[in-house]
């Protein structure tokens, strides 16, 4: 059987692969000039002076190496709140897809509508609550948010159901395995595809977490990169802070590259993930 072709859909597809690379080319590009070259020299060519390296290591060791500071928070948030909703979701999405129990069917239509909800609308009564814990301008003012993961839990529900065949964990059961043992030796090996997705999408919206930590941090210590960011572009923006404009722009280019990186070397996990279920025997 021949596939068609559809030449239109495929400009499309050319047309928007396109608009989404011109980004990352331009600061690719921006990121190898010098100060004087990011206004001299046109903005989708190389000017002829590389300063790459020299502009990494200046990004580096800028204002004491704030720079890296960031980059180990946002590490921080990223294992403890994206890998601890993660497993959170893995947990509860076997339990959903694999256990009856009364009330399934409400705990549904709330993890449903808690997917429609935006994260900004939330972001509000979440500072109100924290502040009168006392936990603003801490690290678990971001990570505990973060380990509530709708969508990832919804997601594992539906994988898990398709994924783990209920035969399996009844023969499990049969053998004399507890539930533990079941889910960790039996389960959890088939779902690999699964939790992988759900990693990288809980990771890059950990990773690119801005307005969480917009209105829960004060301190500058305690800043995710892209929070970190934006301080040096508004300092950028001033009449005395245009010197640092270059390291701005390096610091993006650093803060996108693994993210890239991830996304290579897990690539063919998620997309088992996003295609497990589609064809069946």
């Amino acid at each position: 059987m021949t596939r068609r072709r559809s030449p239109l859909l495929t400009a499309l597809t050319g047309v928007m692969l396109v608009y989404s690379l011109i980004p990352l080319v331009w600061l690719a590009i921006n990121a190898t000039k010098t100060q004087e070259g990011l206004f001299s020299s046109f903005g989708l060519w190389f000017s002829d002076d590389v300063a790459l390296w020299d502009n990494v290591r200046d990004t580096l060791t800028y204002d004491d190496g704030v720079f890296v500071r960031w980059l180990g928070n946002t590490l921080l948030y990223v294992v403890l709140g994206a890998g601890g909703a993660t497993a959170l979701a893995t947990l509860g999405g076997y339990a959903l897809a694999k256990f009856d129990f009364p009330g399934k069917r409400g705990v549904f239509a709330v993890v449903i509508g808690a997917v429609a909800v935006p994260g900004t609308a939330l972001a509000v009564p979440t500072f109100l609550m924290f502040a009168e814990l006392g936990l603003t301008n801490t690290p678990w003012a971001v990570i505990i948010p973060s380990l509530v993961s709708p969508f990832g839990l919804y997601l594992m529900w539906t994988f898990t159901a398709e994924a783990v065949p209920t035969e399996l964990i009844e023969a499990a059961r049969v053998d004399g395995a507890g539930e533990l043992r079941t889910f960790l030796r039996v389960c959890v090996p088939l779902l690999g595809p699964g939790v992988v997705t759900v990693a990288l999408f809980t990771m890059v919206a950990t990773w690119n977490n801005y307005f969480l930590p917009l209105i829960m941090l004060k301190n500058p210590d305690w800043y995710p990169l892209t929070l970190g960011l934006h301080a040096w572009n508004d300092q950028a923006a001033t009449a005395g802070g245009q010197a640092i404009f270059h390291l701005v722009i390096t610091g993006s280019l650093l803060t996108i590259v693994p993210l890239l990186l991830v996304f290579l070397l897990l690539q063919r996990y998620w997309r088992s993930g996003l295609t497990a279920g589609g064809v069946k025997d």
